[in-house]
């Protein structure tokens, strides 16, 4: 059992949620937590005070982290003979001691640590502006957006970030590289852009989007994360990133689900993403029909 240093400390203090309250969540939801992040290289969101402290993101392992924790040598691009030792979480132990290290958000790579190279994850990231764009249009983003991957071939799934938007993600068969997935993601998004400009854009640039939810594909390259399932946010009320079920879509908001209503859901719904992988599908055969 880890012993969880300094249980009281209040991390959240808008919602009174306190550190020990954090690792007891993370221990709550291992069962369904812990299959979104097996394997898969960590980077790590840690605020040792709290949301109102000071926070960072963490890729490289630090070195007070145990012996007995997983790391995965992973090579820098760009970069020969250069790595970055990334935690891997793949097993209880490990989520509890990595939540009792103040990790309030656990970010994932959309491949695994034995084939780094193949993403076996495609993500859209809904991002709506902050004025102008209400739930209605990003509702049917989403919908537009699991319609047009179906037409793909592809089985699309949707969480709640516990931000602004949504994610819709389709499990792939890791037959294909970054660079393929990337184009893949790309080309579904410009088509869904063209098909309502009015609502939809791929411009990064956030002044050239006006009023417009941004289709974000930038997640899916090499290096690059997105939030995990079950994951808290660094936000006030302790708002969790949930996967749904698309009926849900028009009942959920992008933060509606905090960390207590997350434990009390579980408690009679099953994890809408628990079978993901058994959706698996070719994201080359996804190119050669949206192509």
């Amino acid at each position: 059992m880890i012993e969880v240093s300094n249980p009281g400390k209040v991390f959240y203090p808008g919602a009174g949620v306190t550190k020990g309250d954090v690792v007891a969540y993370h221990r709550a939801v291992a069962e369904v937590l812990l299959p979104h992040l097996r394997g898969r290289p960590l980077t790590l969101r840690r605020y040792p005070d709290g949301i109102d402290g000071e926070g960072w993101f963490q890729k490289e392992a630090s070195a007070h982290f145990p012996d007995w924790l997983r790391i995965a040598e992973v090579p820098r691009r760009g970069e020969p003979g250069e790595t970055v030792r990334h935690v891997v979480c793949d097993d209880a132990d490990t989520l509890t001691y990595l939540a009792d290290q103040a990790t309030i958000e656990f970010h994932v790579w959309l491949s695994t640590a034995d084939r780094l190279d193949c993403p076996d994850l495609l993500v859209l990231d809904l991002d709506p502006p902050e004025r102008g764009s209400g739930l209605t249009d990003l509702r049917r983003a989403a919908r537009s957006a699991r319609d047009l991957l179906g037409e793909l071939g592809l089985t699309p799934f949707v969480q709640t970030t516990g931000g602004r938007g949504y994610h819709v993600v389709a499990p792939l068969d890791a037959g294909t590289g970054f660079d393929g997935v990337r184009e893949l993601a790309r080309g579904a998004a410009d088509r869904l852009a063209r098909s309502d400009p009015d609502r939809l854009t791929t411009a990064h640039r956030k002044d050239r989007r006006g009023d417009r939810i941004f289709l974000d594909t930038n997640r899916n390259a090499y290096g690059q994360t997105f939030v995990a399932p079950y994951s808290l946010r660094a936000r006030p009320g302790a708002p969790v990133a949930t996967p749904v079920d698309w009926a849900e879509l028009s009942r959920v908001e992008p933060a509606g689900f905090d960390l207590r209503k997350v434990l009390r859901r579980l408690t009679r719904k099953a994890d809408p993403w628990r079978d993901i992988h058994a959706h698996a599908a070719s994201a080359a055969r996804a190119l050669e029909k949206l192509g």
